[in-house]
Order: C-alpha cells, then sequence, then structure tokens
C-alpha cells in the first residue's frame, strides 16, 4: 500500500503541474494596456489596429466606411460587437440600415455564426447596435477552404441603406472584440509557418498557436487517470499473503 501511495502521488503532482504550466502559456502576451483608439481607417490598408478587450471610437459622417483591425489566435471564438450614436431624430429623413463585415488576414469576408450583423432602425432611433461572432480560429487549414486562422482581422462598418438627404450627417462609433477560448474542442494538429497579419499592425503580439494546445493537457490526463486505475486494479485483484 505504501508504494501504492507513492505512486499515486507521483502522477497526481505531474497532473497539478502540467495545469500550473498550462494558465501562464495560455495568458502569456496578453497586453491590453495600450490607449485605444478614438479613430477609424477609410479602407483596408488604413484600418487601425487595436487589441481585444479595447473599445475603439471614431467620429464621422454617415455614408463613411470605416475599418479597423484586431489580433485573434488559434482556440479563439472572436465577436464583434459595433455601436452607432446617431443624429439627432429632427435632423434625419428617414431610417437607417447599418452593417458590420468582418474579414480575415487575406480579406476573406468571415460568416457570422450567430449575432445581429445588420438592422434597420426607424427614424426616431437613437442609437443602432450590431454584433457578429465568428467560428473558431484554426490553428491550420488546408489552402482552399475559408476557414479563420490566426492573424489579424478587418472590421468595416458602415450604412448600406438611407434617405439621400441624410448622408455626411455626424455618427459616433465605437467597437470592441471579445473572445471565448474554446481550446482543445477546436484544436488541430499543425499550424502556421506565420499569422496572417495586416501590414502596419503591432508586431509584438505573442501568437501562441505553434506548438501549445489544451489537448496536450486532456492527453496527460487521460494517462494519469489511466495509470491510476491500473494501480487500483492491481491493488484489489493481487493475491493475499496467507
Amino acid at each position: 500500500m505504501r508504494r501504492t501511495r507513492i505512486l499515486t502521488g507521483a502522477l497526481l503532482g505531474g497532473l497539478v503541474s502540467l495545469l500550473a504550466f498550462a494558465g501562464p502559456a495560455a495568458a502569456e502576451g496578453e497586453d491590453t494596456e495600450q490607449k485605444a483608439p478614438t479613430e477609424a481607417g477609410t479602407s483596408f490598408r488604413t484600418a487601425t489596429p487595436f487589441e481585444q478587450g479595447q473599445k475603439a471610437t471614431a467620429s464621422a459622417s454617415t455614408g463613411d466606411y470605416l475599418y479597423w483591425s484586431f489580433p485573434a489566435d488559434s482556440g479563439q471564438r472572436p465577436t464583434v460587437r459595433a455601436s452607432v450614436a446617431l443624429p439627432e431624430a429632427q435632423a434625419r429623413h428617414g431610417a437607417q440600415s447599418w452593417r458590420i463585415d468582418v474579414y480575415d488576414g487575406l480579406r476573406r469576408r468571415q460568416s457570422c455564426m450567430y449575432g445581429t450583423q445588420a438592422r434597420t432602425v426607424p427614424a426616431d432611433a437613437a442609437k443602432v447596435e450590431l454584433a457578429c461572432t465568428l467560428r473558431t480560429v484554426r490553428a491550420w487549414s488546408e489552402p482552399w477552404a475559408d476557414d479563420p486562422l490566426p492573424g489579424s482581422y478587418y472590421v468595416r462598418l458602415t450604412v448600406t441603406g438611407l434617405d439621400d438627404a441624410d448622408l455626411g450627417l455626424p455618427v459616433s462609433a465605437s467597437l470592441e472584440a471579445t473572445s471565448k477560448e474554446i481550446g482543445a474542442a477546436a484544436a488541430v494538429d499543425g499550424a502556421l509557418s506565420e499569422p496572417l497579419v495586416a501590414p502596419g499592425a503591432p508586431d509584438d503580439h505573442d501568437w501562441s498557436s505553434p506548438w501549445w494546445t489544451t489537448r496536450w493537457l486532456w492527453t496527460a490526463l487521460g494517462a494519469a487517470l489511466a495509470s491510476l486505475a491500473g494501480i487500483w486494479g492491481y491493488v484489489l485483484t493481487r493475491p493475499r499473503r496467507a
């Protein structure tokens, strides 16, 4: 029994160490301390970069195309939320329709799993709110597929329908991106040689996708449980001394 307790303690100790390593590895490189941007670009080439968790803002004219970009890594499921404060109701002449679109680093439009990507509001509405939740970012994909991959993601916000007399009226927009960590449920074998990063984007992001995923954790946990089951089975079935 003493030997059994020693082996069990060693296995559990190794598992605890692995869990302790997983936490810092997943969190390493997270940095949202830089100041959130207060303007937006007008094209893919001039998209304003921001970090997840920041709230980017911009003042613009109705009819402008507004572009931002943010980084997303493998195992993340990003959600983009936008809010547009509209001009005073007495200054407008009818309903307005707004829309957000999200593109990956290759400028491929990414579909939304859920969220109100486009919305039409009446002439007396004070604001319009939009949201788009992407599919989980994968570490690797076939060249012909359009799966979300690690790198920069572009967000475009614009009005798509309004009375011509309302073009040029001032609006204020805010944008935020957050992610849910999906982990091993979306992990795949393989990794990109380089993330798909937008030109001009900050290059100090610590991409975690090359080798670590929580599949390692679940594999180790399964091995530990199998070892413990084997030890316990041996204890129960070994011959008793007379």
